[in-house]
C-alpha cells in the first residue's frame, strides 16, 4: 500500500488567477450541540481558510457564538437548521456530524440528506457515523472513522484489509484514523504516516473533517482524504518540533494555512527544477 507524499500535494486545486468569489469552493458545515461547541467551530474557522464560502448551520446558541467571530474569519453564512435544506444546492460539499449528539435528529438529517442529495459530495463524521445505517452510503460519500466507530458501523474490527473492503462495498471513501493513517476508495488505496501522540488531544478530529470537507469541494474525496490527513498530521509535527506535544487543535487550525503555504512553494520548485 502507497504511502502519501509530498508529491501529492501537486495534485491538489489552486484556484485559477481569474476566478471570483464563490468559484473556488462552497462548503455546508452541519455540526455542534449544546455539549460540543468546539467540534463546529475548530472545522468552520479551518474551511474558512480554504474555501470561499462556508454556510455554518448549528444549534442557535453555537449561531450565535459564530456570528461573533466574524472579525477573525472569512466568508461565511449562519444558516438556521431549519433552513438546511434550502441551502444545500449552492453548496460543493457537506460535512455533517462533529459534535452533533448520538441522537434521532442527527440520524435524520444525515440520511435524509444523503438521500435527498445523492450528486452531492459529504464528509461524514464523529456522531452521524455512531447513527448511520451503512446503506446509505455511495460514491459521493466519505467517512473519517476510528476504529471504534469503524467497528460500530460495519460490525467488524478495523484493519487495512477490512477498510479496502467496506469502500468496495459501499462504493465510498473511508478515512480510517489512527498513529498510520488508513485511506481507501473502491478503487485505490493509501496510508498517512504524518502525525505524532500530541494530536489526541479533543478538537483535532474535528480540524481534519473540516480540512478534508474544505479540500473535496474541488478535488475528488480520494484525493481529498489523502491530502487532508497528509496536511494535518504534518501541521501536527510541525507544532511538536516547536512546543513537543504542548498544542491543541486550536493550534493546529492556525498551523495548516502555514503547512499548506510550504508545501504549495515546496511543490512548485520541484517542478521547476
Amino acid at each position: 500500500m502507497r504511502e502519501v507524499s509530498i508529491s501529492d500535494f501537486r495534485k491538489l486545486y489552486i484556484p485559477p488567477k481569474n476566478s471570483h468569489k464563490g468559484q473556488n469552493g462552497r462548503l455546508m458545515i452541519i455540526a455542534g450541540s449544546k455539549m460540543y461547541h468546539g467540534a463546529s467551530i475548530l472545522p468552520l474557522k479551518v474551511a474558512s481558510r480554504i474555501v470561499d464560502l462556508v454556510y455554518y448551520s448549528s444549534i442557535e446558541e453555537n449561531n450565535k457564538i459564530v456570528e461573533r467571530m466574524k472579525s477573525e474569519l472569512l466568508d461565511f453564512i449562519v444558516i438556521p437548521r431549519k433552513k438546511v435544506v434550502k441551502f444545500v444546492d449552492e453548496c460543493d460539499s457537506i460535512l455533517i456530524g462533529p459534535g452533533l449528539g448520538e441522537n434521532c435528529f442527527t440520524k435524520k438529517m444525515t440520511e435524509r440528506l444523503l438521500k435527498r442529495y445523492p450528486e452531492k459530495r459529504f464528509v461524514l463524521d464523529a456522531d452521524s457515523l455512531k447513527v448511520l445505517n451503512p446503506k446509505f452510503l455511495g460514491k459521493n460519500c466519505l467517512i473519517t472513522p476510528h476504529k471504534v466507530e469503524f467497528q460500530r458501523l460495519f460490525g467488524l474490527p478495523a484493519d487495512e484489509e477490512r477498510v479496502c473492503f467496506m469502500a468496495k462495498k459501499f462504493g465510498c471513501v473511508i478515512l480510517l484514523k489512527g498513529p498510520v493513517d488508513i485511506i481507501c476508495s473502491p478503487t485505490d488505496c493509501a496510508v498517512n504516516k504524518t502525525g505524532n501522540p500530541g494530536m489526541t488531544k479533543g478538537g483535532t478530529g474535528d480540524v481534519l473533517a473540516g480540512l478534508v470537507a474544505a479540500l473535496s469541494c474541488k478535488n475528488d474525496l480520494f484525493l481529498a482524504g489523502c491530502l487532508g490527513a497528509f496536511i494535518n498530521g504534518l501541521a501536527g509535527d510541525r507544532l511538536m518540533k516547536r512546543f513537543s506535544y504542548y498544542y491543541n487543535a486550536s493550534d493546529l487550525v492556525e498551523e495548516i494555512p502555514k503547512t499548506m503555504m510550504w508545501l504549495h512553494q515546496k511543490t512548485c520548485r520541484s517542478k521547476t527544477k
